[in-house]
């Protein structure tokens, strides 16, 4: 027999352990990887103004690395421009290059496009480092402007979790896009999970207390097709509309997929749960940003109609539903405003 009061402490000092090889391991890769990426940068800018090279040597670059090394994605000439803008962006300001070091490139590049001034930029660089934000949850701090509370409150924290789940989520969004080290144990985002569900609640009671007839039904909504199991974050009944509502809720910028999977969702809730007197079914997805541009191309294929963030809804959807749905200022202050509370 295992004594338990012996055992729960040494469950928890192997869990330290393994965390702190996690963290260890994603900053060592971390700080590789910026420092090549920024070196290639480097190479790309001092190249171009020796010899004069415009736009086709990144593409020529580009082709050729991959090539050699194995059509590796890293090498594409989109992550290339980004290499050269962010060798740019931190040229000359070592402070801020050695931060950048310590997070993984997709919050770097994330924080050198939405930033332009040098203070905010710090501020993200050091919040990523020290609260360890992915990707999802840094952009959603952007959006709703920490930085500026920050500066108007800065003896104010807003976060309240614990710095191990931080810890774990931050080495597994590190080392997930890098290397698989098995060792390491990769493990569900318990952050963002959390996030989403603060966020489905809020959706849901912002919707119902507007007044344009939702009627709640309920939230991780069951649906089942064969063996399949599915959850719909968000369902209502439009009673003007006369119609069900899906509600889908991201927390990441908006994916081509997610217009698809919603289509999907909407054709197994048409068949399964629509009376026969019901209008179709009607989808919205919540991101906290999106592409106009990917948002038209991704809902030209869908034969549902399906409303992206600020509600761009599809030509399918009738004109006699525009007007009776939450507005754009709305919904923004529901994306911006709500998560301030977080």
């Amino acid at each position: 027999m295992i004594d338990r009061n012996a055992y729960i402490p040494l469950l928890k000092e192997i869990t330290e352990a393994i965390n702190i090889a996690r963290i260890n391991a994603s900053k060592a890769i971390n700080f590789s990887a910026t420092q090549l990426n920024y070196d290639i940068g480097s190479l790309i800018v001092k190249r171009q103004e020796e010899f004069g090279w415009g736009k086709s040597i990144v593409e020529k670059l580009s082709k050729d690395l991959k090539t050699i090394f194995n059509g590796t994605d890293g090498f594409s000439a989109n992550n290339l421009w980004l290499m050269r803008q962010f060798y740019l962006a931190y040229k000359e300001k070592s402070e801020l290059l050695k931060l950048a070091s310590q997070i993984p490139w997709g919050q770097n590049i994330l924080i050198i496009q939405k930033e332009k001034e040098e203070d905010a930029r710090k501020f993200y660089l050091q919040s990523t480092i020290e609260s360890a934000w992915s990707r999802s949850f840094l952009l959603i701090q952007i959006k709703s402007e920490a930085y500026k509370h920050y500066k108007l409150e800065p003896k104010q924290n807003n976060f309240e979790k614990a710095l191990t789940v931080h810890q774990s989520e931050q080495a597994e969004n590190s080392l997930k896009s890098v290397y698989n080290l098995d060792f390491l144990g990769l493990t569900a985002p318990v952050l963002e999970r959390k996030l989403e569900s603060a966020m489905i609640e809020k959706v849901r009671n912002l919707l119902m207390e507007l007044g344009y007839g939702f009627c709640f039904i309920g939230n991780r909504y069951p649906l089942k097709l064969n063996t399949k199991n599915y959850r719909l974050d968000l369902l209502f009944y439009h009673r003007i509309l006369k119609c069900l509502v899906v509600v889908d809720i991201k927390t990441v910028e908006f994916e081509p997929e997610f217009a698809g999977k919603m289509n999907y969702y909407l054709e197994l809730v048409d068949e399964q749960l629509k009376q026969p007197d019901d209008n179709p079914s009607i989808g919205i997805i919540l991101c906290p940003e999106k592409d106009s541009i990917e948002v038209e191309y991704a809902l030209r294929i869908q034969n549902k109609p399906i409303g992206v963030a600020e509600y761009r809804l599809t030509k399918e959807l009738p004109e006699t539903l525009r007007g009776k749905l939450p507005s754009v200022d709305e919904i923004r202050k529901l994306i911006e405003n709500e998560m301030k509370e977080e």
